[in-house]
């Protein structure tokens, strides 16, 4: 978690400052030609996301705040792996259509962490990107933050789970629904790819000419090959929209893929000014 301070009084809290995106937000943040007065002291904090009461504190006199943390596939493979469980139990339970989460977050009473409802204590997409987001938002109202910007998903992908993205828009209308008091931003990249993960290179290769084939039909393929069907974006370019959207005031809701790329066109052109 890392936090930005100075003194023109803004703050910023990115939980996941240091992940695949959170990372590049800061780069964003303080590499940028004509950066806000606030971006020049960065502060980076250990807190644990299931654990409010370590990051409770980092949260007063925050601007805004933004939930990067989640997790792509749960680790159900490690008890086949380990010869705890079958490959065809462990396939049952990763594509299982219900799994727990934590207890309730918007009843759990203040300082209470998050426990894991699986019996194996399993972080899974009901705990990690949703019931975090629905905490850390539920948290920054508490602390008076404005804004909240979460990391969410344009779509999902055959690959996954379709509780991956059914749980991120599960955390999207909670948050609007019982936080109202919060400009809340909802951040709807497809996949994500970076030099620095040379991994993510190929497959965003393969996402850029499903994109093209979708965009050649019309859209007509996305109920099929879902996220495989949008642009994918460099992860930098969405951090840079990220804070082009914290900047204006307007911008709230779902931002699609369209809209990333605006923003942080619209950052690269004040850039160059």
């Amino acid at each position: 978690m890392a936090a930005a301070a100075a003194a023109a009084k803004k703050k910023l809290v990115v939980c996941g400052g240091n992940g695949f995106l959170g990372e590049p937000t800061w780069s964003a943040v303080t590499a940028s030609p004509d950066p806000p007065p606030w971006s020049q002291t960065v502060s980076w904090q250990k807190a644990d996301a299931l654990k409010p009461s370590t990051y409770h504190p980092l949260l007063k006199g925050a601007d805004a705040v933004v939930h990067s943390t989640g997790i792509l596939l749960e680790a159900d493979y490690k008890g086949v792996l380990q010869g705890k469980e079958s490959v065809i139990s462990g396939l049952q339970r990763a594509f299982s259509p219900t799994k727990s989460g934590s207890q309730n977050p918007l009843t759990r009473r203040p300082g209470e962490d998050l426990q894991s409802q699986e019996r194996d204590g399993q972080l899974t997409y009901e705990l990690m990107n949703r019931d975090t987001a629905i905490t850390l938002a539920q948290e920054a109202a508490r602390q008076s933050v404005p804004t909240f910007v979460y990391i969410s998903a344009s779509a999902g992908a055959p690959i996954l789970p379709g509780r991956y993205i059914s749980t991120k828009r599960e955390a999207e209308s909670t948050i609007v629904s019982s936080l109202p008091q919060l400009r809340s931003i909802f951040i709807r990249p497809g996949f994500l790819y970076d030099n620095s993960r040379s991994w993510t290179l190929p497959i965003a290769a393969m996402g850029a000419l499903g994109a093209t084939a979708n965009a050649f039909t019309g859209g007509r393929l996305t109920w099929l090959i879902g996220a495989g069907g949008t642009k994918p974006l460099k992860a930098d370019l969405v951090s840079e929209a990220v804070v082009e959207a914290l900047e204006d005031a307007s911008v709230r809701g779902p931002v699609e893929v369209n809209q990333i790329e605006e923003l942080a066109s619209r950052a690269w052109r004040r850039g160059m000014l």
